[in-house]
């Protein structure tokens, strides 16, 4: 008897395991949804749409974007992490859920054990803008009026933890300067504050601050990429104006459930190598100063521990906490 019951029990697993490789054989058979974790309008959210329009059409279902903002992004994190590992429900992740492991002390989810990295989307670099009046022209002179002022300049960000945050701190340690941070909620009343002169400098997306430099509203200092954007090629990189080896990247990627089948995580993969290497898509990106960034999950993988441990070095020199 117990030789038939071992036997019915591992036909019934065969079967299970059966069924699943023939769900993620068929896979998608129904609308995927595409978790943002953060507000509509936003530079992540922009993204999202366009990622989710072209991988709709390349995949022949329907990509439905649900904004489930809050907890510096970790509220939607959590939710796809426990979520059925089937590839119906999708995470747009950013640099914050590199930033998130450090900086957070109790969360639910790891970012390089609860998913299964997909592919980068998009990498793009941040910009120093300062108020019209600040007296610093460059990043030599800001770096000069910093240390002349040790404590004063004040810069503003996006929030608590946020890349706009942690790209200000890296550039305070690796300039031996100490700027003071003002967290807000989001960029626009950043940003507001910044041309109005109650904070002096922030390291912003460019889609959010280059329409105010260009309005004459903000100075553009430099932007934080290893190389010159297109949507701003007159503005030199942090490391060519005054501090070498001085980089941060903002991006976003796509991640899945931890367990999703290789064959759906695959068949993600490549329909994003042709969704980002569409002319159409790669111009969109280009407008908002970020370029398209396809990798294979392996090297997505890769790059994933890389920031997670290049952050955390950040968070612990600078002492940044989440109250």
């Amino acid at each position: 008897m117990r030789a038939i019951a071992a036997c019915r029990t591992a036909l019934a697993a065969l079967s299970l395991v059966a069924a699943a490789a023939s769900a993620a054989q068929d896979w998608p058979t129904k609308p995927i949804t595409l978790v943002v974790p953060y507000p509509p309008g936003g530079p992540t959210d922009i993204v999202a749409r366009v990622v989710a329009q072209g991988l709709g059409d390349e995949l022949k279902q329907t990509i439905i974007v649900d904004n489930r903002s809050g907890a510096g992004g970790n509220i939607g994190a959590d939710m796809v992490a426990k979520s059925t590992p089937d590839g119906y429900t999708l995470l747009l992740a950013t640099t914050a859920h590199a930033i998130n492991m450090s900086l957070f002390k109790n969360l639910n989810y790891d970012t390089r054990k609860s998913f299964a990295p997909v592919s980068l989307l998009t990498a793009g670099p941040l910009v120093i803008v300062t108020r019209p009046d600040l007296p610093a022209s460059n990043v030599r002179e800001l770096i000069a009026l910093a240390k002349s002022t040790p404590g004063k300049l004040t810069f503003a960000s996006s929030g608590n933890g946020q890349s706009t945050h942690l790209a200000a701190e890296l550039f305070d340690a690796m300039a031996g300067v100490r700027m003071v941070h003002v967290p807000y909620r989001g960029s626009a009343p950043a940003l507001t504050d910044v041309m109005g002169g109650q904070a002096d400098l922030m390291f912003d997306t460019m889609l959010s601050s280059m329409p105010y430099v260009n309005g004459g509203k903000l100075k553009a200092l430099a932007v934080t990429g290893a190389a010159r954007s297109p949507a701003a090629p007159n503005v030199p990189t942090v490391a060519e104006a005054g501090l070498p080896g001085y980089e941060a990247t903002a991006w976003n990627g796509l991640l899945a459930p931890a367990g999703t089948p290789a064959s759906v995580v695959d068949r993600l993969n490549g329909a994003l190598q042709k969704v980002l290497g569409r002319a159409d898509i790669q111009q969109k990106f280009a407008a908002q100063g970020f370029a398209s960034e396809w990798k294979t999950p392996a090297d997505t993988a890769r790059f994933l521990d890389t920031e997670v441990e290049k952050w955390a070095g950040v968070v612990k020199t600078s002492g940044a906490t989440v109250n």
